[in-house]
């Protein structure tokens, strides 16, 4: 880009959004998209991604249209960019009014709004795609862009159809953001959407303030009074996560019990009834919120001091995506696995009763192996999420900070060897055969090395 290029971005972003200066990630990922290229942004939470498509709908005329999967998640976003008058935003999506809705719509047909942010699910609409043809479309947002891929943690089937609805668009430029992506993911990606040349920009996932650590607890006393310890022991506010509703009630009743300020968020709350918990966590009138995975995506508590695994997630990315909601403000913030070896076989129940197709059905097998085998190692932590996400620096091997960096457990020769398989993710491999599953996933890891990704780091 022109000199004068940077600088009327610097000017605009110290005049309209008040900051000094982007990050350099931010920085690469709005140059990409004011030159015109279709590219995916690979940026860990609280890195400034909204910033990456704000800036350049302030700079450039056209719609910005935003794909964004929560309705909570859009309304917090439009409503941030009213307030700050830096675009005026409409929203379409379920919790509208239909007066409220026809007043949108009528905005967008009329060019009276900035940025439209919309669901997946109205984007595939043919109602919404004509009336978003009259429109100058000058980008196409999709957060969270993980869901697209049927490999990503969160897969989310309405994703599946953006691809068509960008040909019925004109094949308007696309900006895709995610904070977790592994290479299959960002294949995925870009098929999905059918744009081959989507620029990868990936910052890296290091967050060198979040420090990790596995608690292995032998039963569920042990387990409940590590909890209590833990989140009396930790200052501010914290999440902690469970893999059912179950457990999130049993998780809260005890905190509760024990005389914390908590709350609590699932699935199976009603509408109002979550609304009002999300509400009280946010706004510090609840120190902790307990809650399944449903709690996260989007929210904007930039102060969090620990995030806390009440169960053992299905995967890594899902650990990392929600790990990450912690220490969002750059200070030192703790994450926290209580690892009790029965929890496994609640994920593998969820495993056996899924219903995806046996190629997918395998690979979150394998990834569930990966977490255990993240669980009980006795690696650097940060090593073991850097490898996994294909993040890893050369020479980089300890992050000084994490539970085994700081207390390296001691290891017999058998031990070594067990921890060595944990580390490739050949921990406890529940088929047949051991020898031929290891084959198969280091077969598999050979094969996401030979994709290549257009990196800026290596550029």
């Amino acid at each position: 880009m022109t000199t004068s290029s940077h600088q009327q971005i610097e000017r605009v972003l110290r005049k309209v959004f008040g900051i000094e200066a982007l990050r350099d990630g931010q920085r690469r990922v709005i140059d990409s998209v004011l030159a015109g290229r279709d590219t995916l942004a690979v940026m860990p939470t609280g890195s400034g991604k909204s910033l990456c498509y704000q800036l350049p709908a302030r700079l450039r005329p056209g719609l910005t249209v935003v794909v964004s999967p929560l309705i909570a998640l859009m309304k917090d976003q439009a409503e941030k960019l009213e307030q700050a008058g830096i675009a005026s935003a409409a929203q379409v999506n379920s919790s509208l009014s239909r007066a409220d809705e026809l007043d949108a719509l009528d905005a967008i047909e009329n060019a009276g709004k900035d940025v439209v942010f919309c669901t997946p699910e109205r984007l595939a609409t043919d109602e919404f795609q004509q009336l978003l043809r009259q429109a100058d479309i000058a980008l196409v947002v999709i957060d969270e862009a993980h869901c697209i891929s049927q490999w990503g943690h969160d897969f989310r089937p309405a994703y599946l159809e953006l691809g068509a609805a960008l040909a019925v668009l004109g094949q308007p430029q696309v900006l895709a953001l995610t904070a977790t992506a592994t290479d299959d993911v960002i294949a995925d990606i870009r098929t999905q959407l059918g744009r081959t040349a989507l620029r990868v920009v990936n910052t890296g996932i290091y967050r060198p303030n979040l420090q990790y650590r596995v608690r292995q607890v032998t039963n569920p006393e042990e387990k409940d009074a590590t909890l209590i310890e833990l989140v009396r022991a930790t200052p501010g506010v914290g999440i902690v996560y469970a893999a059912s509703v179950k457990a999130v009630k049993q998780a809260y009743q005890l905190l509760a019990d024990a005389g914390e300020s908590v709350t609590l968020y699932h699935g199976r709350l009603k509408a109002a009834e979550r609304s009002e918990n999300q509400n009280l966590f946010m706004n510090g009138e609840r120190r902790v919120m307990v809650a399944t995975n449903a709690f996260g995506m989007g929210i904007d508590n930039t102060d969090t001091r620990f995030v806390i695994h009440y169960q053992v997630p299905g995967n890594l990315e899902a650990y990392y995506q929600e790990s990450g909601r912690a220490g969002r403000d750059g200070e030192d913030a703790e994450c926290t696995l209580l690892y009790f070896h029965e929890d496994t076989r609640l994920q593998k129940f969820f495993l056996m009763k899924s219903k995806a197709p046996d190629e997918k059905h395998e690979l979150d097998r394998e990834k569930l192996e990966r977490m255990i085998g993240y669980a009980q190692s006795g690696f650097c932590r940060w090593k073991l999420l850097l490898d996994y996400f294909g993040d890893a620096a050369p020479g980089f091997e300890r992050c000084c900070r994490c539970d085994n960096c700081r207390s390296p457990p001691a290891l017999s020769g058998d031990d070594l060897e067990q921890q060595e398989l944990s580390h490739l993710g050949l921990a406890e491999v529940v088929v047949g055969d051991q020898h031929q599953a290891a084959v198969a996933v280091a077969q598999r890891g050979a094969e996401r090395q030979s994709f290549e990704v257009v990196d800026d780091r290596q550029v």
